[in-house]
């Protein structure tokens, strides 16, 4: 995981530079190794019995763009998480009647549990503080606007129809 104190900056945001090559390159802080696989590897199915809480974060992971990253270990872990929240969020015996019948209940979720939660999570990259830690940053597409077109479009067929008659170069 990353290092601790504040989130980083967004690389666009940062001012300095300090590590380069001869050329004035920056030098990534990271050592690149090969990955099991080239193309992202998917998510196992969730299951179907979690807490809706845990079935909602587990399918979230899957439609995030860290998963670019996760390696089957990931998901193994990210599964474990999901089944843990799952338990700790459902009904739980608190006790059991003089008849023998066991009683559930919701029970508070633990501060440790979640904390040991977020952990987990961190490590998975979840939040943007976590991407931005390990240096990891995630960027939308950015969508074409059909309507800012058409009018660059328009501007453009102006321009050209009332545009003064080029000067013809003397003979």
């Amino acid at each position: 995981m990353g290092e601790r104190g504040p989130v980083p900056k967004r690389a666009s945001q940062r001012r300095r530079r300090n590590k380069t090559d001869d050329v004035g390159v920056p030098v990534p802080d990271i050592t690149p190794a090969p990955s099991g696989t080239t193309e992202p590897v998917p998510a196992p199915p969730a299951d179907d019995d979690w807490h809706p809480i845990a079935l909602r974060w587990y399918n979230s992971l899957a439609e995030s763009g860290q998963r670019v990253w996760y390696e089957p270990s990931d998901w193994a872990t990210a599964y474990l998480i999901a089944e843990s929240i799952s338990r700790d969020l459902s009904d739980q015996v608190v006790g059991i009647t003089d008849e023998g019948d066991v009683v559930k209940d919701k029970i508070p979720l633990k501060g440790a549990s979640l904390a040991a939660y977020l952990k987990a999570m961190g490590n998975l990259l979840v939040t943007e503080g976590d991407r931005r830690r390990a240096r990891a940053e995630l960027t939308r597409a950015t969508e074409v606007d059909s309507d800012e077109e058409a009018a660059v479009v328009a501007i453009d067929e102006w321009s050209a129809r009332y545009a003064p008659p080029e000067a013809e170069d003397p003979p």
